[in-house]
């Protein structure tokens, strides 16, 4: 007969990662939003980690507003990477990239100080190029999703 742990030892004993959920934005052209934080080398999506709770579209939503004032929805789900521990991290990091339309020109945007540089639209391949190489598939593959229609998985 099979070892049955009481429910709080076996959840405590699964596997765990941290989860984030970013936003691809474009302008009408196509050209993709990406921000420069000051704690990084890289370009970037906007977004960031899912807090404990949160459901991941809202954590999407949530960080856009705090990076750049823009208050999206967070649409369909556009790519899932999975990416292996690294460095000082020591678990996997899930990340999410939700479609979040496109910007009609003009529209505002206001950077948050505290953790970003800059910000910039580009064409989408020279978007890969300038995220850091960690993130570049996710970005890649939010493109195809974006294109195709479905979710694409960049594991």
């Amino acid at each position: 007969m099979p070892l049955q742990l009481p429910p709080e030892q076996w959840f405590a004993s699964l596997p765990t990662a941290y989860l984030s959920a970013s936003a691809l934005i474009t302008d009408v052209s196509g050209d993709v939003l990406i921000v420069d934080p000051n704690y990084r080398e890289h370009w970037t999506l906007p977004g960031g980690v899912v807090e404990h709770g949160e459901p991941p579209h809202l954590a999407c939503e949530r960080e856009v507003v705090e990076e750049t004032g823009l208050r999206v929805t967070a649409g369909a789900l556009l790519a899932c990477h999975w990416s292996p521990p690294h460095g000082d991290r020591p678990r996997p990091f899930l990340s999410l990239v939700f479609d979040c339309g496109a910007l009609a020109p003009g529209t505002a945007i206001t950077l948050q100080e505290e953790e970003l540089d800059g910000y910039a639209f580009v064409p989408p391949r020279r978007a890969v190029d300038m995220v850091h190489p960690l993130i570049a598939p996710r970005l890649a593959a939010a493109l195809r999703g974006r294109e195709s229609g479905t979710a694409v998985y960049a594991g």
